[in-house]
């Protein structure tokens, strides 16, 4: 049952972040993705074989909040009015676009606490939501390339440095299962999860647990 709630918002929070990031090179002069068509939320366009499929199910078995990714969008830098700055609003539209669903979902959480309403599974439908993206968001602000921090953070630094920190991007799909399955992910991400997480069930109005 676990899985039919959580599966679908993981699908819509995966394909909302990568059309963030196409939307977002869009508006700023990179018209790639809507070339390609990846600005769209049929999902068959998204699906990623490990991102969407592999990495929720191991979530899953390994009883660690779901998460994953959908296809990247296709984005070239260098055609965005500025390349630099505009990189760090490209990438930053993606974990924006998770922690505005965060928001929205508390929101009306919050509203059907206060109002005493017995909503049943759309609650733990919007509880998932909640964690789903909230995981979403703090994993792709890692600075660790391919994930969506190294671009914020490389676009802050000197072009050589940023060149140079972005090779590691040639290794970032073997990192990225490394972090997962040695359980470093859970020690980083885990405990900024839990202190977000109970500052939103404690506004919500909803014991953490």
């Amino acid at each position: 049952m676990e899985m039919l709630i959580y599966l679908p918002i993981l699908f819509f929070s995966v394909i909302l972040h990568e059309f963030a990031h196409g939307f977002t090179a869009y508006k700023y002069g990179d018209d790639t993705a809507y070339l390609m068509g990846r600005l769209t939320f049929n999902p068959m366009a998204h699906i990623d074989l490990v991102g969407t499929i592999a990495v929720p199910m191991f979530c899953y078995f390994a009883n660690i909040p779901m998460f994953g990714w959908a296809k990247p969008v296709p984005v070239n830098f260098m055609r965005l009015h500025n390349p630099k700055a505009d990189t760090a609003k490209v990438s930053f539209a993606g974990p924006m676009s998770n922690l505005f669903l965060v928001i929205l979902a508390a929101l009306i959480l919050k509203t059907a606490v206060a109002a005493n309403l017995s909503i049943g599974i759309l609650g733990s439908m919007l509880v998932y939501a909640i964690m789903i993206n909230l995981i979403l968001a703090i994993f792709n602000l890692i600075p660790l390339p391919p994930l969506d921090g190294s671009k914020i953070l490389a676009s802050f630094l000197p072009n050589r440095a940023a060149f140079k920190y972005m090779q590691l991007e040639r290794y970032g799909m073997l990192l990225v299962i490394i972090l997962l399955v040695s359980g470093i992910f859970s020690k980083i991400v885990m405990p900024i999860f839990n202190f977000v997480l109970r500052l939103i069930f404690a506004f919500i109005g909803v014991s953490y647990g």
